[in-house]
């Protein structure tokens, strides 16, 4: 959301799904769409049959890549060289879109001048990329009528997860493609609700409808609408809370429906935060290892289909969510508990219905004031913004850059100077091979709420290797190895994947009671966004001279 609403205002994808649809070109960028977001991938795949060419930039060959017309398997971490190469070919080939650099964006020249000793040849030799490769996708992006480029964890994820995304939006304002139909950049969010937290204000720096913080009429607005004063500062994103817990700054936590104990890199160091808290309050509707390390749990939420209420996607579609079941027992909505633990803390806060609360953003936010209960009901969702009952907005965001009249296109588009730079941690004799995590189809997230069956088609943690690293390291398919990294040690049995390179392994992170791979992964950050660099750590593999058994995983 950083990278998005830096250039465009707005931490958005900016368009909708169907849209990839009418794209002739489309670009996934660290993303195994068809394993993680498989409802968008039908979409793709639906362009692809109609003609569209697929360009997949991966360092696996994923399942993603198996449909793709070319895969670019580029080293981990090399992302912004790769754009940095493919934007310095559009331009030197005279590719760029003039009219809309001129009319829609600033920095052009000090960008250009930049990117400009990145040639084929020196792209391919960072990035791993074949030049011809590079060059072709360059031609490709520059000359469709309607391009996509999508891109998920696999840029985010890193410790300068933001400079990735701006060195994609760069090659979006090259080249015009974004602000039209089927032209866009689409992040596509893992949970169903990762954008509808961002639009609610569940940022540091951001009031609901992305309104930030330091915004003096903005502040006002809520303060009268709320009856406090709302800090003119930001505040802390989650990694920087951990950093005030290390420091002894932050001392008290409540969690809500989130797993830091193992969700975090370096879990072990989280897990030794979160203990040395004054006191942490977990409400969740799972006994996750996060509430075992609890001073209070809240047990009593409802699920989603025991709730009111609304979720956004990736397309920024607000969509309503409706009870179908009463809570059992005593379990309780989570605005319920919200208001009951707000009324022991002095405040009353009047809600009668979730329409009320919702009809609150509708007059603070003005990208939602046109999503009426009944809208939100009679059409099914609506794509923000929507500014007024009367009128639905484009699906794609940005149009105005394309306007005439300099007073519509408003605020420009900034190309940004971001420097290459390699993952934080090298590799060395010690730790040679590059871990890259990800996700599975058939599982979700730290497998509170897809773990715990057995099925024949459940894979389970697995520690992937290339066939030739396997071959080198004597490791057959199945046979429990140890990997470490220098913050711990892990057990997996070994799957060999023909789809990753030598010197690359892989792991998800959906099994952390059978096998926790955040033991190992590092918690660098990106200080822009505080995500920490799941997709890049250096470990070793080490044969076990016995077999030992799955549940001793994590020394």
């Amino acid at each position: 959301m950083v990278g998005l609403a830096t250039v465009f205002g707005a931490g958005g994808g900016t368009s909708s799904y169907a849209e990839a649809e009418i794209a002739d070109v489309i670009v996934m960028w660290g993303s195994n769409a068809r394993n993680a977001h498989p409802i968008y991938f039908h979409h793709v795949l639906k362009a692809v049959n109609a003609g569209a060419r697929l360009y997949v930039v991966d360092p696996r060959h994923s399942e993603t890549a198996q449909f793709a017309d070319r895969w670019l398997g580029l080293n981990v971490g090399t992302d912004i060289a790769l754009a940095h190469t493919i934007a310095r070919e559009i331009i030197s080939a005279g590719l760029v879109h003039r009219a809309f650099i001129e009319r829609a964006t600033v920095g052009f020249d000090e960008f250009a001048a930049y990117v400009d000793d990145w040639t084929l040849e020196r792209g391919e030799a960072v990035t791993g990329v074949p030049a011809d490769a590079i060059r072709e996708l360059a031609h490709a992006y520059a000359t469709a009528n309607a391009a996509q480029l999508c891109w998920t964890l696999g840029i985010t994820e890193h410790h300068n997860g933001v400079d990735n995304v701006l060195s994609l939006c760069n090659l979006a304002l090259l080249t015009g493609q974004v602000g039209r139909p089927g032209a866009g950049l689409s992040p596509l969010r893992g949970q169903n609700n990762v954008q509808g937290g961002g639009d609610m204000g569940a940022l540091p720096n951001k009031l609901p409808g992305f309104q930030d913080i330091v915004d003096d009429l903005a502040r006002a607005k809520f303060e009268a609408e709320w009856g406090v004063e709302v800090p003119a500062e930001n505040g802390w994103h989650l990694t920087q809370m951990f950093e005030a817990m290390e420091r002894g700054d932050l001392r008290s936590v409540f969690v809500i429906g989130e797993n830091p104990a193992q969700s975090e890199a370096d879990s072990q160091h989280a897990t030794h935060l979160l203990e040395s808290l004054d006191h942490l309050v977990v409400l969740d509707i799972y006994l996750t290892k996060t509430a075992q390390l609890a001073d209070v749990v809240l047990p009593g939420s409802a699920s989603w289909c025991e709730s009111d209420g609304t979720v956004t996607n990736s397309e920024r579609r607000v969509q309503r969510v409706r009870k179908a079941l009463d809570p059992p027992g005593e379990a309780r909505d989570d605005i319920d508990i919200l208001l009951a633990v707000a009324e022991r803390l002095g405040q009353r806060w009047h809600y009668d219905t979730h329409e009320d609360i919702w009809d609150e953003l509708r007059r603070l936010s003005p990208m939602h004031a046109g999503m009426s209960w009944q809208r939100l009901d009679e059409l099914g969702g609506i794509q923000w913004p929507c500014y007024s009952d009367d009128r639905i907005e484009p699906s794609y965001l940005h149009g105005r850059l394309w306007a005439d009249d300099p007073a519509e296109r408003g605020r420009l588009a900034p190309f940004s100077v971001v420097h290459d730079e390699p993952p934080v941690e090298a590799l060395d004799d010690v730790y040679p091979l590059r871990l890259t995590t990800g996700r599975r189809l058939d599982s979700y997230n730290t497998g509170v709420q897809s773990g715990g069956f057995s099925s024949p088609n459940r894979m389970g943690e697995t520690i992937d290797v290339s066939p030739e690293d396997a071959s080198l390291m004597r490791i057959t398919e199945g046979e429990l190895v140890a990997i470490s990294s220098r913050r711990g040690t892990i057990h997996a049995p070994a799957r060999i994947d023909r789809g990753l390179r030598p010197g690359l392994v892989f792991m998800t992170m959906h099994f952390p009671d059978e096998v926790d791979v955040n033991v190992i992964t590092i918690d660098a950050t990106d200080p822009k966004a505080g995500t920490a660099e799941f997709k890049a750590c250096a470990v070793r593999i080490d044969k076990l001279p016995v077999d030992i058994p799955l549940a001793a995983a994590g020394d």
